[in-house]
């Protein structure tokens, strides 16, 4: 019989701490010292000790009560994220570049790096050697400043295996590459995890930054997302790739490898796909697909940016064969999308990276498409939304996956002559 281990009183003031901290995140607005002992089930006592810790190590700040709340007596003064202290590290590679985020707990980007760059066959010790030059500015910029960096994540377009080993990324022309050989992956010890996954993290409320305050309610715009909706994320470019978040948590499956809808087939006569199987969606809608069956470009020529920014010019002055290859492709992106509606029981579409540059009409075009297929559409009604995160969600998202350590064992990084 295994034995249980103890919890003594250090790891249960580090547990209260990081929900104290995490229920400030997730908060719409700035809650007192009472609405948090309400939220998380501490006493006043508890909170009113904990609190004054988070206050001393720059983790939270006091801010001014709302003065249109009718209250009795001294109103608590709300805390909320304090900006200046902490921050995690974002890298990613992707099939159109490298890059590095520094991001503040409060949701402020202290610095951004992005190298756009041709990645066919890129040499993965030659760009992880430049993401390690890179990011050491930007760590020197974090502590010159007075910031603790206190985790880092690394987004890769490919599927990833016990932590370190990229098994594959075919639009990189990488297959089984151990990532502890990198200099860069030994230093900072990163959070490894595919791109789309990362991109996903990114638009959850509340998941490592603090959530949006409310705005006010526009008629006919999208409710937007709680911290523990759910929702299917489709990320695009080159290749495409998925997640499905359940409950504002990301569905790793069995092994880590759950969302591949890019690989989803709608039509077994249809193109090879790179992945050997026919018909996939990222035939039809990644972006090299869309620009050759446009007749804008092919072979290597059809990967570049100019030749996705001709496609997207194209369509919007109503090119016919422009229009066609993005009808095409829509076609095949809500037969995937409404196969995942009636597998998962997710009714929120969030569409990012390449296809997100296309905007709310094309939004609205989907989900108009999308209602009529999902097998419980008298009880579902589809919606599909653009990411909120226009570039690179994938490098925020591996960012918040820093920040995440700090929140979680809270207490390792604390100053304890605070």
């Amino acid at each position: 019989m295994t034995s249980l281990r103890s919890i003594n009183q250090e790891d249960l003031r580090n547990h209260n701490l990081s929900v104290i901290i995490d229920s400030i995140l997730r908060a719409p607005t700035p809650l007192s010292r009472a609405d948090l002992a309400k939220v998380t089930g501490l006493t006043k006592a508890t909170m009113s000790l904990l609190g004054g810790m988070l206050l001393a190590q720059g983790v939270v700040r006091e801010t001014e009560p709302d003065a249109s709340q009718i209250t009795y007596g001294r109103p608590s003064k709300p805390l909320a994220i304090a900006p200046g202290r902490w921050a995690g590290i974002g890298l990613q590679v992707n099939t159109d570049g490298y890059g590095c985020m520094a991001l503040d707990l409060s949701g402020r980007p202290v610095n951004t790096v992005w190298v756009d760059d041709d990645m066919r066959q890129a040499d993965p010790d030659d760009i992880f050697a430049k993401l390690d030059c890179l990011s050491r500015p930007i760590e020197s910029g974090l502590a010159e400043d007075g910031y603790r960096m206190v985790g880092a994540g690394l987004a890769l377009p490919g599927l990833v295996a016990d932590g370190k080993l990229l098994l594959m990324a075919r639009n990189l022309g990488w297959e089984r590459l151990d990532l502890g050989r990198f200099r860069l992956v030994r230093r900072l010890d990163p959070v490894v995890g595919n791109e789309a996954k990362m991109a996903a993290l990114a638009q959850i409320p509340g998941y490592a930054t603090p959530r949006p305050a409310p705005k006010a309610s526009n008629e006919g715009a999208s409710k937007p997302l709680t911290p523990t909706d759910s929702f299917i994320y489709i990320s695009t470019d080159i290749g495409i790739g998925g997640a499905v978040v359940r409950g504002g948590a990301v569905e790793p499956g069995d092994h880590g490898f759950a969302g591949e809808l890019g690989h989803v087939s709608v039509d077994l006569n249809g193109p090879t796909c790179r992945c050997g199987r026919r018909g996939c969606l990222e035939t039809y809608a990644g972006r090299r697909a869309l620009v050759e069956a446009a007749g804008i470009a092919g072979g290597d020529d059809a990967v570049s940016p100019k030749a996705a920014t001709e496609l997207y010019r194209r369509w919007q002055e109503g090119d016919a064969e422009a229009a066609d290859a993005i009808d095409r492709a829509l076609d095949a992106l809500v037969s995937v999308m409404a196969s995942a509606i009636n597998y998962s029981d997710v009714d929120t579409v969030i569409l990012g990276g390449f296809w997100s540059k296309f905007g709310g009409v094309l939004a609205q075009s989907l989900q108009d498409r999308l209602a009529s297929q999902v097998l419980a559409r008298d009880r579902i009604k589809p919606r599909v939304m653009m990411s909120k995160e226009a570039r690179q969600p994938a490098l925020k998202g591996a960012a918040e996956m820093g920040l995440r350590r700090f929140i979680g064992d809270p207490l390792s990084y604390f100053d304890q002559q605070a």
